[in-house]
């Protein structure tokens, strides 16, 4: 069975991944950043379908002190059962501030 589809052969959901950059991260060090988010996607099992940097935007309220940071949006294929899992590993991140996950509509 392909990892893109589940038992009834649909694909995977589909998210809309948001998440902030700290501005301590250099912004020529950003695509890095993104990229490392999109290997922990990869690596448990989901599929990044689309990035988009937004730049540095201010912060409708500081967060960890930083009235700052580089918003990201990623559109991204994952099973339900490892989203506690990817927002686990973006909690311990360093790198990013905060981040939102929803569901898209197909």
């Amino acid at each position: 069975m392909s990892p893109l589809l589940d038992g009834e052969g649909d694909r995977m959901p589909s998210y809309e991944l948001v998440f902030i950059i700290s501005p301590e991260v250099i912004d020529e060090e950003v695509p890095n950043t993104v990229t490392k988010v999109s290997e922990i996607i990869n690596k448990i099992g989901g599929n990044v379908t689309e990035t988009s940097e937004w730049g540095r935007r201010k912060l409708a309220y500081p967060i960890k002190r930083f009235t700052e940071g580089n918003y990201v949006l990623a559109q991204i294929e994952l099973e339900p059962a490892s989203i506690k899992e990817l927002e686990a590993n973006l909690r311990v991140s360093d790198e990013v501030l905060r981040h939102l996950l929803i569901r898209s509509r197909e």
